[in-house]
Protein backbone atom coordinates (compact mmCIF):
# COMPACT_ATOMS: atom_id res chain seq x y z
CA UNK A 1 0.00 0.00 0.00
CA UNK A 2 2.68 2.60 0.82
CA UNK A 3 4.35 2.07 -2.57
CA UNK A 4 1.13 3.14 -4.30
CA UNK A 5 1.22 6.44 -2.44
CA UNK A 6 4.91 7.00 -3.16
CA UNK A 7 4.55 6.38 -6.90
CA UNK A 8 2.03 9.18 -7.58
CA UNK A 9 4.05 11.57 -5.40
CA UNK A 10 7.20 10.90 -7.42
CA UNK A 11 5.32 11.41 -10.69
CA UNK A 12 3.74 14.55 -9.30
CA UNK A 13 7.15 15.74 -8.09
CA UNK A 14 8.59 15.21 -11.60
CA UNK A 15 5.75 17.20 -13.15
CA UNK A 16 6.29 19.99 -10.62
CA UNK A 17 10.04 20.02 -11.41
CA UNK A 18 9.32 20.27 -15.13
CA UNK A 19 6.74 23.01 -14.51
CA UNK A 20 9.18 24.86 -12.25
CA UNK A 21 11.86 24.75 -14.97
CA UNK A 22 9.39 26.15 -17.52
CA UNK A 23 8.33 28.83 -15.05
CA UNK A 24 11.97 29.74 -14.30
CA UNK A 25 12.71 30.00 -18.02
CA UNK A 26 9.75 32.34 -18.42
CA UNK A 27 10.79 34.31 -15.35
CA UNK A 28 14.27 34.72 -16.83
CA UNK A 29 12.91 35.85 -20.21
CA UNK A 30 10.43 38.24 -18.54
CA UNK A 31 13.17 39.62 -16.33
CA UNK A 32 15.47 40.14 -19.34
CA UNK A 33 12.67 42.05 -21.07
CA UNK A 34 12.03 44.16 -17.97
CA UNK A 35 15.74 44.95 -17.62
CA UNK A 36 16.09 45.96 -21.22
CA UNK A 37 12.92 48.06 -21.04
CA UNK A 38 14.25 49.83 -17.93
CA UNK A 39 17.28 50.97 -19.92
CA UNK A 40 15.71 51.20 -23.38
CA UNK A 41 16.32 54.95 -23.75
CA UNK A 42 19.39 53.95 -25.75
CA UNK A 43 18.92 51.25 -28.35
CA UNK A 44 22.55 50.83 -29.40
CA UNK A 45 23.88 47.29 -29.30
CA UNK A 46 26.50 48.32 -26.70
CA UNK A 47 23.78 49.17 -24.18
CA UNK A 48 21.95 45.85 -24.53
CA UNK A 49 22.31 43.07 -22.00
CA UNK A 50 24.87 40.58 -23.29
CA UNK A 51 25.98 37.11 -22.24
CA UNK A 52 29.59 38.28 -21.84
CA UNK A 53 28.65 41.13 -19.49
CA UNK A 54 26.35 38.88 -17.50
CA UNK A 55 29.08 36.24 -17.15
CA UNK A 56 31.48 38.92 -15.88
CA UNK A 57 29.15 39.63 -12.95
CA UNK A 58 30.44 36.41 -11.39
CA UNK A 59 34.01 37.75 -11.27
CA UNK A 60 33.38 40.12 -8.36
CA UNK A 61 30.72 42.10 -6.56
CA UNK A 62 32.45 45.25 -7.79
CA UNK A 63 32.06 44.11 -11.41
CA UNK A 64 28.38 43.33 -10.79
CA UNK A 65 27.70 46.76 -9.27
CA UNK A 66 29.53 48.57 -12.09
CA UNK A 67 27.03 47.19 -14.60
CA UNK A 68 23.68 48.98 -14.81
CA UNK A 69 21.99 45.66 -15.63
CA UNK A 70 23.99 43.87 -12.94
CA UNK A 71 23.02 46.41 -10.31
CA UNK A 72 19.35 46.29 -11.33
CA UNK A 73 19.34 42.47 -11.29
CA UNK A 74 21.09 42.31 -7.91
CA UNK A 75 18.67 44.85 -6.42
CA UNK A 76 15.69 42.85 -7.68
CA UNK A 77 17.20 39.67 -6.27
CA UNK A 78 17.70 41.30 -2.86
CA UNK A 79 14.16 42.72 -2.90
CA UNK A 80 12.82 39.25 -3.64
CA UNK A 81 14.62 38.06 -0.48
CA UNK A 82 13.46 41.06 1.56
CA UNK A 83 17.09 41.99 2.20
CA UNK A 84 17.65 45.06 0.07
CA UNK A 85 18.59 47.43 2.90
CA UNK A 86 22.34 46.82 2.41
CA UNK A 87 22.43 47.68 -1.28
CA UNK A 88 20.10 50.63 -0.71
CA UNK A 89 22.40 51.93 2.04
CA UNK A 90 25.52 51.40 -0.08
CA UNK A 91 23.98 53.24 -3.06
CA UNK A 92 22.70 56.04 -0.81
CA UNK A 93 26.23 56.49 0.55
CA UNK A 94 27.65 56.62 -2.98
CA UNK A 95 25.19 59.42 -3.80
CA UNK A 96 25.89 61.15 -0.47
CA UNK A 97 29.61 61.37 -1.28
CA UNK A 98 28.78 63.47 -4.36
CA UNK A 99 27.07 66.22 -2.34
CA UNK A 100 28.97 69.52 -2.38
CA UNK A 101 26.73 71.76 -0.24
CA UNK A 102 27.42 71.49 3.51
CA UNK A 103 23.78 72.32 4.31
CA UNK A 104 22.52 69.60 1.99
CA UNK A 105 25.15 67.18 3.34
CA UNK A 106 24.03 67.83 6.91
CA UNK A 107 20.37 67.31 6.03
CA UNK A 108 21.08 64.16 4.01
CA UNK A 109 23.37 62.70 6.72
CA UNK A 110 20.57 62.98 9.27
CA UNK A 111 18.13 61.27 6.88
CA UNK A 112 20.58 58.44 6.23
CA UNK A 113 21.12 58.03 9.97
CA UNK A 114 17.37 57.93 10.63
CA UNK A 115 16.67 55.52 7.80
CA UNK A 116 19.58 53.05 8.03
CA UNK A 117 21.79 53.52 11.10
CA UNK A 118 19.61 54.31 14.10
CA UNK A 119 18.55 51.25 16.10
CA UNK A 120 15.06 50.10 15.04
CA UNK A 121 15.17 52.32 11.93
CA UNK A 122 12.99 51.29 8.95
CA UNK A 123 15.91 49.85 6.95
CA UNK A 124 18.37 49.22 9.76
CA UNK A 125 21.64 47.76 8.50
CA UNK A 126 23.62 45.17 10.42
CA UNK A 127 26.60 47.00 11.91
CA UNK A 128 28.31 46.77 15.28
CA UNK A 129 27.51 49.05 18.23
CA UNK A 130 30.85 50.88 18.04
CA UNK A 131 30.36 51.82 14.36
CA UNK A 132 26.76 52.87 15.02
CA UNK A 133 27.85 55.16 17.87
CA UNK A 134 30.71 56.61 15.84
CA UNK A 135 28.30 57.51 13.03
CA UNK A 136 25.90 59.03 15.55
CA UNK A 137 28.71 61.39 16.58
CA UNK A 138 29.84 62.00 12.97
CA UNK A 139 26.37 63.04 11.83
CA UNK A 140 26.49 66.04 14.20
CA UNK A 141 29.24 67.53 12.00
CA UNK A 142 29.05 65.45 8.83
CA UNK A 143 31.76 65.03 6.22
CA UNK A 144 31.62 63.13 2.97
CA UNK A 145 33.31 60.20 4.76
CA UNK A 146 31.13 59.92 7.87
CA UNK A 147 29.48 56.69 6.63
CA UNK A 148 32.61 55.05 5.20
CA UNK A 149 33.11 52.51 8.00
CA UNK A 150 29.49 51.35 7.83
CA UNK A 151 29.64 51.27 4.05
CA UNK A 152 32.73 49.01 4.18
CA UNK A 153 30.99 46.68 6.65
CA UNK A 154 27.87 46.50 4.48
CA UNK A 155 29.92 45.89 1.32
CA UNK A 156 31.73 43.06 3.11
CA UNK A 157 28.40 41.54 4.20
CA UNK A 158 27.08 41.68 0.64
CA UNK A 159 30.31 40.24 -0.74
CA UNK A 160 30.33 37.30 1.70
CA UNK A 161 26.60 36.60 1.89
CA UNK A 162 24.23 38.17 -0.64
CA UNK A 163 26.54 38.05 -3.66
CA UNK A 164 27.30 34.29 -3.48
CA UNK A 165 23.58 33.61 -2.99
CA UNK A 166 22.83 35.78 -6.02
CA UNK A 167 25.30 33.80 -8.15
CA UNK A 168 23.51 30.57 -7.14
CA UNK A 169 20.03 32.05 -7.59
CA UNK A 170 17.48 30.95 -10.16
CA UNK A 171 17.20 34.50 -11.43
CA UNK A 172 20.92 34.74 -12.32
CA UNK A 173 21.24 31.18 -13.63
CA UNK A 174 18.11 31.50 -15.76
CA UNK A 175 19.28 34.84 -17.13
CA UNK A 176 22.59 33.24 -18.15
CA UNK A 177 20.82 30.26 -19.73
CA UNK A 178 18.46 32.48 -21.72
CA UNK A 179 21.26 34.73 -22.93
CA UNK A 180 23.36 31.68 -23.91
CA UNK A 181 20.37 30.23 -25.81
CA UNK A 182 19.82 33.56 -27.57
CA UNK A 183 23.53 33.78 -28.46
CA UNK A 184 23.50 30.34 -30.10
CA UNK A 185 20.39 31.26 -32.12
CA UNK A 186 22.38 34.07 -33.68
Amino acid sequence: MPSLIVEPLNTHHFIMDRDDKKRNKNIGKNFMCRLQCMFSHSSSSESRLSLEDTQQWSQSLERLLESKYGLATFRNFLKSEYSDENIEFWLTCEDYKKIKSSFRMSSRAKKIYEQFIKAESPKEINIDYHTREQIKRNVKTPTMHCFDDAQKIVYGLMERDSYPRFLRSDIYRTLLENLAADATKG
